[in-house]
């Protein structure tokens, strides 16, 4: 085959152009654009334009959303820590936003998560709304995080807890496991308590040195914003192992409000830090029984993961002499001969069957 002839084959065949054309029609020497015969391309080009029109609204609406909180509550958060900011906002993609402080007595810094809807995402964005229409628990929002971790706190785990917050709460966080589930008659009635123990509930509702958390959770201008506010010193997934590291945290979970009522939250920020000034005094009226139940609590822990890790560790000894034995054996099989290999694997088969067997013997 020549190739001329090869070069022919491969090459595609010219394009049809149609004798009478009376469309929309662009020419320039001897290029010809006619608009009417690329519709697909155009519409796929259109289809591009409009995702990065929205694409650009929606990450500049989640940063707008964080920077103008932040915005809001610098003032405040000025008074309270000599690093308020740490140079602003973190942005990690276009949904998430960090910021940190530090600098205060009784905090040893603050870690303010913002997680946004994926607003620049449009398919994310619209497949969030749709999921929502078919699943009335599946409730996507906008979440900002205060995370305060303490030089110093009580051993105890306690929360507030907007009861329609309460489900999705309870599969997040492994320390609210330690609590039961109440209603307190001075909160309003969409809030409910996770305590250990009652008496941790009464100090810490009780108004102290002029402050009333009962007051701040009942201002009706926070609760559309308020997702929950607790108190641990136990970490929020599961440790792995025994003698795992408690330290102690307030958290204060919040609904993002729209820029123009950025300033809505600024009264229960604000109760946060009167709470950790007073949380002391409502740790040294703890009565001593229900300090005893507590330590008690954290070293049945204890006893339950270190059983759980010795339990492992057996498992993982024993996975390993088995893979050893079977290498062991693979090795020993490899040096026989193949009618020797084939009587080997023969053994091998009957004994498993005589093992089964034994098995549904002795059930």
């Amino acid at each position: 085959m020549s190739l001329a002839r090869l070069l022919q084959g491969i090459t595609p065949p010219p394009p049809v152009v149609p004798a009478e054309y009376n469309g929309l029609e662009y020419r320039w020497k001897n290029f010809v654009f006619r608009p009417a015969e690329f519709k697909i391309e155009g519409l796929a080009a259109l289809g591009i334009i409009l995702y990065l029109v929205l694409f650009w609204i929606g990450k500049n609406r989640n940063a707008q959303r964080a920077s103008k909180w932040l915005d809001a509550h610098l003032p405040f958060l000025s008074t309270q820590f000599s690093k308020p900011t740490n140079e602003g906002l973190t942005q990690d993609g276009y949904s998430d936003f960090f910021n940190f402080s530090t600098g205060r007595r009784r905090v040893e810094r603050l870690h303010t998560v913002f997680k946004l809807r994926p607003r620049h995402d449009p398919v994310q964005y619209l497949g969030q709304i749709l999921w929502g229409l078919t699943d009335l628990k599946y409730n996507p929002k906008d979440e900002i995080l205060l995370d305060f971790e303490l030089s110093s706190g009580p051993d105890f785990v306690w929360a507030v807890v907007a009861k329609d917050e309460l489900e999705e709460i309870r599969k997040e966080r492994w320390d609210l496991t330690f609590t039961k589930t109440t209603d307190n008659a001075a909160l309003p009635a969409s809030l409910t308590v996770m305590s250990e123990f009652a008496d941790v509930t009464d100090n810490l509702l009780k108004p102290i040195n002029n402050f009333s958390l009962v007051k701040a959770l009942s201002d009706p201008e926070i609760l559309p914003y308020f997702r929950s506010l607790s108190i641990t010193d136990q970490p929020q997934t599961r440790p792995n192992s025994a003698g795992y590291t408690r330290s102690k945290h307030i958290l204060l979970a919040l609904k993002a409000p729209p820029p123009s009522s950025a300033q809505a939250t600024l009264p229960i920020v604000s109760a946060a830090f009167k709470l950790i000034d007073n949380l002391d005094r409502a740790v040294t009226n703890l009565r001593p029984e229900t300090r005893t139940k507590l330590r008690k609590v954290r070293e049945e822990v204890d006893r339950e993961l270190r059983v759980a890790e010795e339990k492992e560790k057996q498992e993982e000894a024993i996975e390993s002499k088995q893979a050893a034995k079977k290498k062991a054996e693979e090795e020993r099989l490899s040096k026989l001969s193949a009618a020797e290999q084939k009587k080997a694997l023969e053994r091998e088969r009957k004994r498993s069957i005589r093992k089964k067997q034994g098995k549904m013997v002795r059930k």
